[in-house]
């Protein structure tokens, strides 16, 4: 039944490992724990069980920016469904919800902030909900590198559906993650399924150069296909792109304050391959499958290892041999380090950004409950003398304090929908500029009259042959007359207030929104800092003992491999055969401290003896090959 689901919707023939065993957990009514690396299709494990469940399955997902692109390509495929989040207007959101409640989508998108508001829970209680799914569920620990408090509301809806699976799916987490996201979701006994963390087509590499440019070039050059060029700030993305393009590179730059439609635009392009490198802020990424790139270069190092393994993940999603490079320079590691005190200003001055915030938009004391306003961060720090980048955290770190909900990524497209009948469009008495525009619209999106629509406006005041300004006051006209109603795009970041405006001295940040997230912010840094400067430890080893899969064997590609390879000492082959031939075997953990000096040649060694078929593993030990 579930593969006759796949085949039917999706076309495939089979499951991806450890697909099929979530999915029929799932069926079989068990809480779930799905860990399925980057491209590993995590979100099949919830839409096959969704059309075969009898209800409405919710998907608690914070990615806001791709949650239309998921329901336009369930929609494509026959499947309905529907999304609900903050930056909807209310006719959107009440359009959703009836939706919902009437059983008309079977597939529900939920921004996690909508689970705070008693009115959207009550609403929710009407709702015939068969499975709860959480995507990105590390957010939900605060553990989690990405912890977001929003999602401990997560909870309230599995006591108002108690019988309700819950699947929780994420990329990457540690086991003590793990274990949080079981116990902040009251989960009943999970069951955990993963595959493992290990990426044996990526070779993980790591260049040390004080001139990253001219390292950016030679790695380019030396490789082919499409690449992933990651950078932490806006001004690079834009400065890189335009390095490569004057060296004769095809290149293009993304991050998350671009138009919606240039979003795309660039999406596609890179994505079909008119356009080889794409230089990005880790807004890029997330939802966007393309199997065969070749090459992610992090010019910039991350902050965690799980924001690295996400990323590096994205390359050689079809099994080809790829790469995986950091370039590294000598001032990297104290900047990563800097970055953990931005990331955690002081705590008065995050009191003061939040005075200064409610100044700014003009809230008075005890007013701004549950009201939405638009913000400029950099009009915002500019005009109360702020520094931006602390202010920028001390936002975030208010959002996960409950205070307000601070979004940055909240760029829409315009979206349309028609008010009335078609056939009363045709009656309609309209000056011969607005029925030009009107006539370009519905002979560009006939969907208009089944749901809304995202639209292109540029395109529309071409065909119509009207202006930019015309065209959006001729939509605004067709609104005030209820023919249509239309949203403007929306580029401008959000505050949410969840509360009334309280005096600045009562705003407090709990010891687990700061102190002990800074202090996991920093042994996080410090693991990446140790992944990306060893020269005596396999990196894949590294990661994978980080993630909770330890005494695994070296990957023989990483450059630490790659270098101890080179040099492994004659002597070195027939001592690991002595050591692996006694009682017990060697255990793969042993083999640093058996030979501190030469731990990755040692490694090295044992791979190509087993290679080589003179030892074999016997889960974690290497022994002799039976007889």
């Amino acid at each position: 039944m579930p593969l006759s689901t796949l085949a039917r919707y999706w076309g495939y023939d089979s499951f991806r490992p450890r697909q099929r065993e979530i999915v029929d957990s799932v069926l079989g009514g068990h809480d779930t724990i799905g860990l399925l690396p980057t491209g590993g299709g995590k979100s099949i494990t919830f839409q096959v069980p969704a059309l075969m469940l009898p209800g409405v399955t919710i998907v608690v997902t914070p990615l806001i920016s791709l949650m239309k692109d998921q329901v336009d390509n369930l929609a494509a495929r026959g499947i309905p469904a529907a999304c609900l989040h903050s930056g909807l207007t209310r006719r959107e959101a009440r359009y959703a919800t009836d939706r919902a409640r009437l059983g008309r989508a079977k597939i529900v998108y939920l921004a996690p902030e909508k689970l705070r508001r008693k009115p959207f829970l009550e609403e929710l209680r009407g709702w015939d909900v068969s499975l709860i799914v959480v995507d990105e569920a590390h957010c939900i620990s605060q553990w989690g590198y990405d912890f977001r408090p929003s999602y401990l509301h997560i909870a309230q809806v599995r006591e108002l559906f108690p019988e309700a699976p819950v699947l929780a799916l994420t990329a990457s987490a540690t086991p003590e993650v793990v274990a949080d996201i079981a116990d902040k979701l009251r989960m009943r006994v999970p069951h955990v399924h993963s595959l493992s963390f290990a990426r044996s087509n990526i070779s993980f590499i790591v260049r040390r150069t004080p001139h990253k440019d001219h390292q950016l070039l030679h790695v380019l050059e030396r490789t082919q296909g499409t690449a992933i060029v990651y950078v932490r700030s806006r001004r690079r993305c834009v400065e890189l792109a335009a390095m490569l393009r004057h060296e004769g590179i095809e290149a293009d730059y993304y991050h998350a304050g671009l138009d919606p439609q240039l979003k795309s635009e660039r999406q596609d392009a890179w994505r079909e391959g008119r356009t080889r490198v794409i230089v990005a802020t880790n807004a890029f990424g997330m939802g966007i499958d393309k199997p065969d790139v070749r090459l992610v270069v992090h010019f910039d190092l991350p902050s965690t290892l799980e924001e690295y393994y996400q990323e590096a993940g994205r390359a050689g999603r079809d099994g080809l041999p790829s790469f995986a490079v950091i370039l590294l320079a000598p001032s990297d590691t104290a900047t990563l380090r800097r970055r953990v005190a931005e990331e955690f200003p002081p705590k008065e001055f995050i009191g003061r950004v939040y005075d200064e915030l409610c100044v700014h938009l003009d809230i008075g004391m005890g007013d701004g409950y549950e009201q939405v306003y638009d913000l400029d961060p950099a009009a915002f720090c500019a005009s109360r003398g702020l520094p931006e980048r602390p202010t920028r955290s001390a936002l975030h770190l208010l959002s996960r304090a409950g205070y307000i909900e601070y979004n940055d990524d909240a760029a829409m497209q315009a979206r349309v929908v028609a008010t009335v009948r078609r056939d009363e469009f045709y009656g309609l008495k309209l000056e011969p500029v607005t029925e030009r525009v009107l006539m370009a619209l519905l002979r560009t999106y006939g969907g208009i009259f089944a749901d809304y629509v995202p639209i292109d406006e540029h395109r529309l005041a071409m065909t119509a042959g009207v202006s930019a300004s015309v065209f959006y006051e001729q939509m605004l006209l067709l609104s005030r007359m209820h023919v249509l109603h239309y949203i403007p795009r929306r580029l401008t970041p959000y505050v949410y207030f969840h509360y009334r405006r309280v005096p600045r001295e009562q705003i407090v940040m709990p010891r687990e929104v700061y102190d002990l997230r800074r202090l996991k912010a920093e042994e996080r840094v410090e693991s990446m800092i140790h992944f990306a400067t060893t020269t005596a430890e396999c990196r894949v080893r590294i990661m994978l003992d980080y993630f909770g899969q330890p005494d695994t064997a070296p990957c023989g590609s990483c450059d630490v491999c790659r270098e101890a390879a080179e040099h492994v000492p004659a002597e070195l082959p027939e001592q690991i055969m002595e050591a692996a031939s006694a009682p017990g075997g060697l255990r793969i953990s042993d083999i640093s401290r058996r030979w501190p000096a030469c731990a990755p040649a040692a490694a090295e060694a044992l791979r190509r003896l087993i290679a080589d078929g003179r030892l074999r593993l016997d889960g974690i030990t290497a022994v002799p090959p039976q007889k």
